[in-house]
C-alpha cells in the first residue's frame, strides 16, 4: 500500500460485522480462563494483553499504522513526545554513559538531553549538524550508546544529513535515533537512509488538530544489537524470567524491550481515546502535509521580498542553506518556516501580537496559522550559548503555516508587518 492507503487502513482490519472505525477499547484490564493463562502472559507480555499501562488494543492499531507508515517491524506509543524521547534513550543507556546530538534540537529535548539527564549521571556531547565526519567522530566515547538528531529542526529548519550521521554512528556500533515530528514518513523515511529508530511527537502533523499529546517509537529492526555495545539485548533480564531479547525477538527486539521493561515501569502510556483522535489524523496526514507544504512555500517566498524581514528559514526556498539536502531526504519542506524580523526581538513580539487569523500559541503543526517566539517563550531556559547553538536569534518567530486559504493568510501577515 502506498502513504495515502496505509493511512487509512493499516494496523486495523475488520472482520465480518466488526465495526469499519477502530473502535475504543475503554478498559483498563483483560480477562483470562485461568491463572496458568495469566502465569503465561506474564512470562511472556507479547502473548496476549495484560494491563492498558503499557498496551491497549486501540493504541496497539495505531501503533501498528505508524510502524507501517516508517516501514519499522514495530512502534510504542507514549504519553508525550518528550516520553518518546526519554524512552528511546534510556532503552539503551543507563548512568555512567552518554549520546551524542544535534545541538539544533526542540529546547524542550535540549532540557532533558542536557539537564536531566545529567542528574541520571548520562552525559550528553551536543554536536554541530553540520560538522564532519571526523568531527563527529571524535565526539562519540566508548561509552557512548546513540547518535540523536531531528530531521527538521525545531525550530531552526535545519535539515539533517542522515546519511552522515547513521556511517558515523555505524563506524562505531551505536544506532542512530532521528527525530520526524515536523517531516512525518509521508515527507521523509529515515529508516530509507540510515537511521535505526525514530520517534515522534503526535501531538504535531499526526495529529494536527489540537486534540491530543502524544509520543511514539518506531523500530526499524535493523540495527544489530549482538555486536557487543548492547549486553542487555542479549544476556538474560531477570525481570522477565531470564529473556534474551534478541534471542527470543529477534529484529523486534530493542522495541519489545521498550515496552517489557520501560513502558512496564515507567507507565507512560497513552489513553485508548487520544489514540483513536490520534488516528483520525492520522488518516488525512498524507492530504494534509501537501497542502501545509505548497501554502508554506507560498508564504516563504512572500516573506522572502519583505523589506521588514531580516532573513528567511525554509528548506523548500531555492537558496536556502538547506536546499539541496532538502532535495535529498524530503518530499516537501513541511509548514513550518523561520523568520527573523528586523529590529530584534521587540519588532518580532509586535508583530506577533497584531496577527489576527494566526494565533499566538504554544504549538506547532497545526491545522490552524500558529506563531511562537522561541527565545522569549519555549526555548527561554537555554543559555545565549545555547540558543545560538540552536541557531535561534532574538528576532526568530515560528511561523507555522496552516490550512486555511492562501489569501487569507498572506493577508494576515500583510496586516500584521504593517504594524511595525
Amino acid at each position: 500500500m502506498k502513504d495515502e492507503t496505509k493511512c487509512l487502513h493499516a494496523g486495523y482490519t475488520p472482520k465480518n460485522t466488526e465495526p469499519r472505525v477502530v473502535p475504543i477499547v475503554q478498559s483498563t484490564t483483560y480477562v483470562y480462563d485461568s491463572t496458568a493463562d495469566v502465569a503465561a502472559v506474564f512470562d511472556d507480555p507479547t502473548k496476549s494483553l495484560i494491563y492498558s499501562r503499557f498496551e491497549n488494543p486501540t493504541v496497539m492499531a495505531i501503533e501498528d499504522k505508524i510502524a507501517a507508515l516508517e516501514g519499522g517491524v514495530g512502534a510504542m506509543c507514549t504519553s508525550s513526545g518528550q516520553a518518546a524521547t526519554l524512552m528511546s534513550i534510556l532503552n539503551i543507556c543507563k548512568s555512567g554513559e552518554s549520546i551524542v546530538a544535534s545541538s539544533q534540537i526542540y529546547g524542550g529535548s535540549v532540557n532533558l538531553l542536557a539537564y536531566t539527564f545529567k542528574k541520571l549521571n548520562i552525559e550528553c556531547i551536543f554536536v554541530d549538524p553540520d560538522a564532519s565526519e571526523e568531527e563527529l567522530s571524535k565526539a562519540i566515547k566508548p561509552n557512548t550508546k546513540a547518535v540523536i538528531g531531528e530531521t527538521i529542526a525545531n525550530p531552526a529548519l535545519s535539515v539533517l544529513d542522515i546519511e552522515k550521521f547513521a556511517r558515523v554512528a555505524h563506524k562505531h556500533n551505536i544506532p542512530l535515533i532521528v527525530d520526524n515530528t515536523f517531516a512525518t514518513p509521508v515527507l521523509c523515511k529515515p529508516f530509507e537512509f540510515g537511521a535505526d529508530i525514530v520517534i515522534h511527537s503526535t501531538s504535531k502533523y499526526m495529529d494536527g488538530h489540537a486534540v491530543q499529546v502524544g509520543g511514539v517509537i518506531v523500530d526499524s529492526g535493523n540495527f544489530d544489537w549482538t555486536n557487543g555495545n548492547f549486553p542487555e539485548f542479549t544476556e538474560p533480564d531477570e525481570s522477565y524470567h531470564g529473556i534474551r531479547y534478541v534471542e527470543t525477538y529477534g529484529k523486534a527486539a530493542y522495541i519489545i524491550k521498550a515496552r517489557m521493561q520501560l513502558m512496564r515501569d515507567f507507565g507512560c502510556y497513552p489513553a485508548a481515546h487520544s489514540a483513536f483522535l490520534l488516528n483520525m489524523g492520522l488518516e488525512t496526514l498524507a492530504v494534509r502535509m501537501k497542502q501545509y507544504c505548497e501554502n508554506a512555500l507560498t508564504v516563504a517566498k512572500f516573506f522572502k521580498e519583505s523589506d521588514k524581514i531580516e532573513s528567511v528559514t525554509y528548506p523548500g526556498l531555492e537558496g536556502d542553506k538547506y536546499y539541496e539536502l532538502g532535495k535529498k531526504y524530503l518530499k516537501g519542506a513541511s509548514g513550518v518556516i523561520a523568520i527573523v524580523i528586523k529590529g530584534g526581538k521587540e519588532k518580532a513580539i509586535k508583530f506577533m501580537d497584531s496577527l489576527k487569523l494566526a494565533s499566538n500559541e504554544v504549538h506547532v503543526a497545526d491545522i490552524r496559522t500558529c506563531v511562537l517566539h522561541p527565545a522569549g517563550e519555549t526555548h527561554r531556559q537555554l543559555t545565549e550559548e545555547q540558543l545560538k547553538a540552536a541557531g535561534i536569534n532574538p528576532g526568530l518567530v515560528r511561523f507555522s503555516v496552516g490550512l486555511e486559504n492562501i489569501e487569507d493568510i498572506l493577508d494576515d501577515i500583510k496586516q500584521a508587518l504593517a504594524q511595525i
